[in-house]
């Protein structure tokens, strides 16, 4: 029989693996990325409004979960993510700073929580 946290740690790779063919197909090609995620740019306000909301829902959870590795690896992606879109921006010649300051906020909030693992604080 099958143990169900290695069938869930199964699927929950396979899932990041989906999703990182979605974000390298949209790279590749904008256009044929969103149709294979099945997207439409019009669309695409109100389906940045439920990530932002997703995130937030993340960002809870690990605080209330209380992990010091949860909450440094949920937060250092937030930061990736914040300073990739602050950097997509800059190159756009559109105002980057708010992306950089939510990245570096939270590339901090990261850096906390992997001291207090590694120091046991």
């Amino acid at each position: 029989m099958i143990e169900l946290g290695r069938l869930s740690a199964g699927l929950a790779g396979v899932g990041g693996v989906s999703l990182a063919v979605l974000g390298l197909s949209v790279l590749r090609d904008p256009a044929s990325g969103l149709r294979l995620a099945g997207h439409r740019a019009e669309n695409l306000p109100q389906v940045m409004a439920n990530r932002y909301l997703a995130l937030a829902v993340l960002a809870v959870l690990a605080m209330l979960h209380g992990d010091a590795g949860v909450i440094a690896a949920l937060f250092g992606v937030l930061g990736l993510m914040g300073l990739h879109d602050a950097t997509i921006y800059a190159r756009a010649g559109h105002g980057w700073g708010r992306h950089a300051a939510a990245g570096c906020a939270a590339f901090a909030v990261a850096g906390l929580a992997w001291l207090a693992r590694a120091g046991g604080i």
